[in-house]
């Protein structure tokens, strides 16, 4: 059985003069961030084999929040320029192609190719995967390769934890 956890990056800002790739997390992001990973972070089940992470600014920064309520160190968080992907074609190569010793993966990436994933090969329909969203999935597979429809196991959105 392997585990997938996807997260979408905290909500970014729009504030500054930057490149897409280098937007940061405005203070809504930053909020929701310590919300959901100190929630996640009271959970038995926080052991990944391995930690990814699109590395644009709002991503890293995301990981970065969660690594630090998840205490795991933030050297382990491995950044990849093919998960800046919005269509969703890079982020399921880069799922295929994980070493198969690796039994439990967690994601840091973006939308659309979040959501489009977890409708591709969840069993739970989501509209749309929002900022800081959490899904994961479990798979009966042996190898990431024969990647296929797993189960959602877990749905967690900023707004679950608001009053």
């Amino acid at each position: 059985m392997r585990k997938l956890t996807l997260i979408r990056h905290a909500k970014s800002s729009w504030e500054h003069d930057v490149i897409d790739h280098e937007r940061p997390l405005n203070s809504r992001g930053y909020k929701d961030a310590v919300l959901v990973s100190s929630y996640l972070s009271q959970t038995n089940d926080l052991k990944f084999d391995k930690i990814l992470s699109s590395d644009a600014v709002r991503a890293r920064t995301t990981a970065n929040i969660f690594m630090d309520n998840f205490r795991i160190d933030k050297e382990r968080i491995e950044l990849k320029y093919k998960l800046y992907d919005f269509s969703g074609n890079d982020l399921v190569e880069v799922i295929k192609n994980c070493d198969d010793e690796m039994q439990n993966l967690l994601i840091f990436g973006h939308n659309h190719a979040i959501t489009a994933f977890v409708n591709t090969y969840g069993n739970d329909y989501i509209n749309n995967v929002p900022t800081c969203g959490v899904v994961t999935i479990e798979f009966d597979i042996h190898s990431w390769n024969e990647l296929n429809k797993g189960k959602t196991i877990r749905k967690l959105f900023p707004r679950d934890l608001k009053g």
